[in-house]
């Protein structure tokens, strides 16, 4: 298993940005894939960006253009940068991580965007 600890949420206008943290401790040496997910109020969680061991990414159309997603290794961190923010970005985003053994989840992070 491992432990997901999500940071950088918060209120932004429209058209700003944010970046969030994702940092992992346990058995990160399994993780296979990690990912951004969020949910917006009265919604199902929904895919927002996944990046493999290897470094492959992956995004919903919806962000693709605007949000980035990286990894550093040597901090066992996931960041997500998210930029040119929109309304209908709003919700809690979780951080996971997949591997044969496990599927994780950090506790969220919310973030809102005020048009």
């Amino acid at each position: 298993q491992v432990q997901l600890v999500e940071s950088g949420g918060g209120l932004v206008q429209a058209g700003g940005s944010l970046r969030l943290s994702c940092v992992a401790s346990g058995s990160i040496f399994s993780i296979m894939l990690m990912g951004w997910y969020r949910q917006a109020p009265g919604k199902q969680r929904e895919m927002v960006a996944t990046i493999t061991n290897p470094g492959s990414t992956n995004y919903a159309d919806s962000v693709k253009g605007r949000f980035a997603i990286s990894r550093d290794s040597a901090k066992d961190t996931v960041y997500l940068q998210m930029n040119s923010l929109k309304p209908e970005d709003t919700g809690v985003y979780y951080c996971n991580a997949w591997a044969s053994t496990f599927n994780s989840w950090g506790q969220g992070t919310q973030v809102t965007v005020s048009s």
